[in-house]
């Protein structure tokens, strides 16, 4: 007899190896789409309030403005999650404190030549892994709970966390990866992008993740000490990753321009906002980046260069792109990239006149622009189905299975951020690993019933030869469950 993960795998290939068929009521394609896309599905309330607004389409630009007002508010943090949601003034005496042991830890060690294999370690990192744990353990609950977060907001904060991606298994960035989440990605999330530019290059996760908290100017020694010179990292990813891209015209000579401007931008542990301008380490000479020349105005330098990079056609391309294959295809048509682009121009970044573009484009509901969920999506949406994270025991398989599926939550090292092409995360042994959950996680779910209207009359007919038990389970390892 088959067990259950393998006979959910058996499934769920033989469904793959099927064409989709397509669902029996049109209306129910366009909710699935809407709900997946901009958030992570749809729920009895959500379907209700589709009907009530008109249709779908009407239902996602509203979730556009429900979104942005809930972006203004702080979040919804439960009880259970307080220690990643400190202020900054509250966090850096404890980061430092970790720090001091740390080190002090290490030098015992050092001095101690009887000390026996493992004695001596301090378990000095306790906070940092604890907010950092808490912080992914709220945006598994935040993306799966309606309640708690609006769905379009939870979508949008995957998608600008991802774009400006800091790795929380660098020591100094995991204490205050929770931080940015919520007081940089989220609140900024449908705003300008200019704005949320400016507040993740001041925020001390991204200060310290790409080695800015270090730049000044040459010969110089920077405020924490080590710094003694140039530090180019983040002024490349700047331009690289998080605005022109790539290819966007610009040369080496610009990186170090683009470095030169933000010299003396660094963490500053005793103010509120956790960012200080050094003047002392800042170079004052003129630069000349893009073929425009700054000249020595302190703080104002950067900010009005990353104003302009914020604002440059090639930026709006690349985040138009971004966006298309987030929420479209994977090979979006330029079309479409070229007419989210001109919004992005038009409104100077501003993402809700974006999102209404990208709503408003008939590329959005072509039922050949297909995507598949990545692991994140499937657990989201997953957990969603079933109502939410009931016990401790539904997140603790959650952040397993995605530590095992290849995506742990902040857990990217590199900055370019995870990749969400099927290209990337369609293989047999991924479907095994999400059969495998899928099943764990319903075990004691009831059904709901709600999702068989998003099903195909294939999958309904083979889900309805299995067990009763296996059923719900199932309905998520399905080829129709793991698109959206």
């Amino acid at each position: 007899m088959l067990t259950l993960h393998v006979r959910a795998l058996v499934l769920t290939i033989l469904a793959f190896s099927l064409p989709v068929q397509a669902q029996t009521n049109a209306q129910a394609e366009s909710v699935w789409r809407a709900s997946s896309r901009l958030g992570y599905g749809p729920t009895p309330s959500s379907v209700a309030d589709v009907s009530r607004t008109g249709g779908a389409q009407a239902w996602a630009l509203q979730q556009v403005d429900l979104a942005y007002s809930a972006s203004r508010q702080p979040a919804a943090v439960p009880a259970q999650f307080t220690r990643f949601n400190q202020t900054l003034a509250q966090i850096f005496p404890v980061f430092e404190a970790e720090r001091k042991a740390r080190k002090a830890g290490q030098e015992k060690l050092q001095k101690k030549d009887d000390v026996q294999p493992g004695a001596g370690k301090m378990e000095v990192e306790v906070f940092s892994r604890d907010a950092a744990r808490e912080a992914a353990a709220w945006r598994v609950t935040a993306c799966s709970s309606p309640a708690l977060e609006n769905p379009l907001l939870a979508r949008m904060t995957e998608f600008w966390f991802n774009h400006l991606n800091v790795f929380s298994g660098k020591g100094p960035v995991r204490p205050f990866v929770g931080h940015y989440e919520l007081n940089v990605i989220r609140a900024n999330a449908l705003g300008k992008f200019e704005d949320l530019l400016l507040a993740s290059a001041k925020h001390p996760a991204m200060l310290f993740y790409l080695d800015q908290a270090l730049s000044v100017a040459d010969g110089s020694t920077g405020p924490l000490g080590q710094a003694k010179g140039l530090n180019e990292n983040y002024a490349r990813e700047l331009m690289e990753l998080h605005t022109l891209g790539v290819n966007g015209g610009y040369s080496q000579s610009d990186v170090r321009e683009l470095a030169r401007i933000l010299t003396g931008w660094t963490v500053a542990p005793r103010q509120d906002s956790g960012f200080r301008f050094s003047q002392q380490t800042h170079d004052t000479g003129d630069k000349r980046l893009l073929g425009t020349t700054f000249h020595n105005q302190g703080l104002k330098e950067g900010e009005d260069a990353i104003r302009m990079l914020a604002r440059h056609p090639a930026t709006a391309q690349r985040i138009a792109t971004r966006l298309a294959t987030f929420f479209v295809s994977d090979k979006p048509a330029q079309a479409l990239v070229d007419r989210l682009a001109s919004s992005f121009i038009a409104s100077q970044g501003d993402m809700r006149v974006v999102l209404r573009t990208l709503i408003e484009s008939s590329a959005f509901w072509q039922a050949d622009q297909t995507l598949f969920k990545t692991p994140f999506d499937f657990a989201c949406s997953a957990l969603l189905a079933l109502g939410g994270p009931h016990e401790r025991r539904d997140m603790a398989q959650t952040l397993n299975f995605l530590n095992n599926a290849g995506q742990p939550v902040q857990g990217w090292q590199t900055p370019d951020g995870y990749k969400t092409d099927a290209a990337t995360w369609l293989s047999p042994e991924a479907l095994t690993r999400r059969a495998d959950f899928a099943v764990a996680l319903a075990k004691q779910a009831p059904q709901p019933e709600f999702l068989h209207a998003f099903l195909s009359n294939t999958t309904r007919q083979r889900i309805g030869q299995e067990p009763g038990a296996l059923q719900t389970g199932l309905m998520l390892a399905s080829p129709d469950f793991m698109r959206k």
